[in-house]
């Protein structure tokens, strides 16, 4: 008793604490100020799909970055070799790999002595592969040194970002890297990224050439003006970087009153430069950004105070643009912009109003459900599944999760899925009440019967759910991770909870026999077991031949996908007056072909699709050498393009046309999506068969796999007849389902080998009969709790939830059916097969293992 006691005190001091923890998210303003800011900021952050906003997904171009440090180690050791009076002959410098041939084998020692000083940096770590054969020397940068040069390069790019944004007055913009080589930025609130796309996709990379007059043949570069109208001959060497620039300011010329920036070296910068232009009077002076001259102006003077002016035909916008550019500080790399989503606030608010309502409707509607099954018993059971949201809650608003539309979808699957560990435990003690046990004894055995079958469908589902958190993104990962969390609450409540619960309820009664509702089909008597493998060939053949009529809807009519697979622009369109022909007809006017239109929600509401924008390769025409290799950003000018172009179209049939949401994504996300997605079903798949290896035995996991399977291409063909958007949702529909269905099946095979290792010398037909009979009411029970839970989303949901609503509404249906004609008919031909082979259907645990022993004279 005091062991008990001392437990339940722990039980209800982390239901006080998750609970605890999750108030802030329901307490108002005002009282919020009377609470200690620490306790008040433990809330949940509303994703951008809920308060509106737009998230971009920027790419690093590592090329520039090892083009740069190779030549800057190859011009460093030509130096030395030229000091040093060793002659060479570079054979080829191309792809950061050079070759050369030393002219003199006297001076090879000396040489390759040089050579290795370049080989370690200063951390002692390989920076270049260095090979010889005889005379010719190879040089190349290692995969190591790439590898430090792009980690380095990042962690800088990161923050020169967030200054970026920082000095754009953007409020509380949220900065993060993203995998190897990509910049997460999300701005709530910003709805028209355009400027920011901009700001951020400029390198800023700022130098100082001194200007010659063309008769050098060696050792210059060409460089084209702002404009393009003029080109500059320019020494190579760079004068200074413009990385000793500590300030830069918008300010007017007081002769013309023209926009210029005035800006302030660092104590290094501006000695360098009073010393560089104090020997080169009267030569023009290059400042160039990002590989185009800005202004090259004459040096009349030396010009030793510390800054200069930089002055060009600029609008004052544009010079207020650069001088922020330079107070931030250039990004080591280009970064490409190659995914943007963008969500209106109007569309944002709406998607809060839906999920609080569709959410709490389902919500209602399993509570109710719970009551009517089970009476006394479903309301412990509904305040147990109470205590489980409050402390999801609680752990999302510890971790300072942010709550997403998917989230949303994951908090209500979750309620649906915590049901049926409730019902697994009624049940049980159920069974154990009608066959006379009292209570203390029923309620014993209930919940240590039910905690195998808790524990193995939990991890089964917990695989899948893992997996979309590795290969997903964004709001993939919210939904994996509200799962993941809500069924480690979903245990702990279920088991903890429900039985501190119930042990009050029933105390005092410890020895009177529990009574539960009876419901007719569901309560069949012990012995009389419905046979339903006599339709194993029925169920087999059907479904078969609906995964069959699947696969050809795959590939005819096919599968409608989003831009998450395809790649593209995805702009959603409201307008007043607008028909569908007249957007058809006004797209091929301005020449944007492959438009797709499609309507949905209320009149005058579209989607409107356009496919990924090519890149033109991008060749300098004059065939000569650049001050340095310019980021091919034709990708992302041509995809950016195509948002305001089609807003463009729009505005100009409709200039009150609203765009509540806008999704572009580059070839390169949308094919590392399709990759990672395929990639997740299938060790989803392998890691659910190799989990119930080990549980159960080889047939078990067979019948399993080869039912999620065949339950996958039905939900495949699903979405091919219904044209549903295939799209990042959908993916994790169908991870979730692969969860949900192996739910459901391990908690039908696991009484199936309880039936085994109870009655091994009973047919295996009356076993699987037997064992599908006793969990019949937990699987429809279930399957309609789930069903309840997400009716709701599925009929008021709208557009952004209805690829996982509707899925998952179908694979329910489909999975539940599954475990009893599929699974089970094909674990019996399994099974017979084995039987066969002299094979016992079970493993032998290590009791019996031991008994055996024992027997052995």
């Amino acid at each position: 008793m005091k062991k008990f006691s001392v437990r339940g005190v722990i039980y209800v001091l982390v239901i006080l604490l998750g609970l605890f923890s999750a108030l802030p998210n329901l307490l108002p303003a005002s009282a919020q100020q009377k609470l200690p800011e620490w306790y008040t900021q433990n809330q949940l952050s509303l994703g951008l799909d809920l308060q509106g906003g737009s998230h971009l997904l920027l790419t690093a171009d590592t090329a520039p970055l090892f083009d740069k440090a190779f030549d800057d180690m190859r011009e460093s050791l030509f130096k030395q070799f030229r000091d040093a009076g060793i002659r060479y002959q570079v054979q080829s410098a191309a792809k950061n790999h050079l070759q050369f041939t030393l002219m003199a084998n006297a001076n090879a020692q000396k040489a390759w002595d040089i050579l290795t000083a370049y080989r370690y940096s200063t951390e002692g770590k390989p920076q270049f592969a260095i090979d010889r054969n005889d005379n010719v020397i190879s040089v190349a940068l290692t995969d190591e040194y790439k590898t430090a040069l792009v980690n380095d390069a990042m962690a800088r790019s990161v923050e020169v970002v967030r200054r970026r944004l920082d000095e754009t007055g953007l409020v509380d913009p949220s900065i993060s890297r993203q995998g190897d080589d990509g910049v997460l930025v999300q701005m709530p609130g910003v709805t028209d990224p355009s400027a920011i796309r901009d700001l951020l996709g400029t390198t800023a990379q700022m130098r100082f050439h001194w200007v010659t007059d063309g008769s050098q043949r060696t050792g210059v570069i060409r460089v084209p003006d702002m404009q393009g109208n003029t080109t500059y001959t320019l020494e190579k060497r760079v004068a200074m970087e413009g990385e000793h620039i500590s300030d830069a300011q918008l300010a007017f010329d007081p002769n013309t009153g023209n926009p210029v920036v005035n800006f302030k070296l660092d104590s290094v910068g501006g000695s360098l430069f009073a010393d560089m232009t104090r020997s080169h009077i009267g030569v023009p002076l290059a400042v160039v950004l990002d590989g185009k001259v800005i202004t090259a102006p004459v040096i009349r003077a030396v010009i030793g105070a510390g800054g200069g002016e930089i002055s060009g035909d600029f609008t004052a916008n544009e010079a207020k643009e650069l001088a922020l550019l330079l107070r931030a500080g250039a990004l080591p790399m280009p970064l490409h912009v190659i995914e943007e989503r963008t969500v209106g606030p109007d569309l944002g608010s709406d998607a809060i109003e839906m999920g609080l309502t569709t959410g709490l409707i389902g919500a209602a509607m399993v509570l109710a459900l719970m009551v009517v099954l089970y009476g006394r018993w479903g309301v412990i059971a509904c305040t147990s599944l109470a205590i489980n949201i409050g402390m999801l809650f609680g752990v999302l608003s510890v971790f300072g999760a942010t709550l997403t539309l998917p989230g949303i979808a994951g908090i209500i699957l979750t309620l649906g899925m915590a049901v049926d560990a409730n019902i697994l435990i009624n049940e049980r003690i159920k069974e154990e009440s009608r066959r006379g046990k009292p209570a203390g004894t029923a309620i014993r055995a209930g919940f240590d019967k039910a905690w195998s079958t808790i524990l193995d469908s939990s991890l089964t589902t917990l695989i899948a759910v893992s997996l979309l958190f590795m290969f997903g993104s964004g709001p993939v990962k919210g939904f994996a991770i509200t799962i993941g969390i809500g069924l480690f609450t979903s245990m702990f409540t279920a088991i903890a909870v429900t039985r501190l619960l119930i042990s009050a309820v029933t105390r005092g009664k410890e020895r009177q026999v529990l009574q539960f509702p009876g419901y007719g089909w569901f309560t069949r008597k012990a012995g009389t077991p419905i046979n339903f493998l006599r339709g194993r060939v029925t169920g087999l053949c059907v479904s078969a031949f609906l995964s069959v009529a699947s696969v050809v809807a795959f590939f005819t009519p096919g599968l409608q996908y989003g831009v998450d697979f395809t790649g593209g622009t995805l702009v959603e369109v409201s307008t007043q007056h607008v028909q569908v022909d007249e957007l058809r007809s006004a797209f091929e006017a301005n020449g944007i072909e492959g438009v797709s239109i499609q309507e949905f929600g209320n009149q005058g509401d579209y989607l409107i699709r356009v496919p990924v924008a090519d890149s033109p390769s991008t060749a300098n025409a004059e065939g000569v050498n650049t001050e340095q290799s310019e980021p091919d950003t034709s990708y992302q000018v041509a995809q950016s393009g195509q948002v305001a172009a089609v807003k463009q179209v729009v505005q100009s049939l409709d200039k009150d046309a609203t765009f509540p949401r806008v999704d572009m994504v580059g070839s390169k996300v949308s094919g590392g999506f399709a990759d990672a997605s395929i990639l997740a079903v299938l060790i989803a798949g392998g890691g659910i068969l190799a989990y119930l290896w080990l549980r159960f035995e080889s047939h078990f996991a067979l019948a399993a796999t080869a039912t999620i399977a065949l339950d996958l291409t039905k939900t495949i063909g699903f979405f091919a007849l219904t044209g549903l958007e295939f799209n990042l949702t959908a993916v994790a529909a169908l991870l979730a389902l692969i969860g949900y269905s192996i739910n459901d099946k391990v908690v039908v095979f696991d009484r199936i080998r309880e039936g085994f290792r109870m009655t091994p010398d009973k047919p295996i037909e009356e076993v699987l009969n037997s064992s599908i009979t006793a969990t019949l009411s937990r699987t429809v029970f279930t399957s309609l709790t789930t069903l309840l839970a997400l009716l709701p989303m599925g009929i008021a949901g709208g557009a952004s939830v209805a690829s996982f609503a509707l899925p998952m509404l179908f694979g329910i249906v489909i999975g539940t059916s599954s475990s009893i004609f599929v699974a089970s008919p094909i674990l019996y031909y399994l099974g017979k097969r084995r039987e066969a082979k002299g094979l016992a259907q079970l493993r032998p645990t290590s009791e019996e293992i031991r008994e055996s022993l024992a027997h052995i004279p």
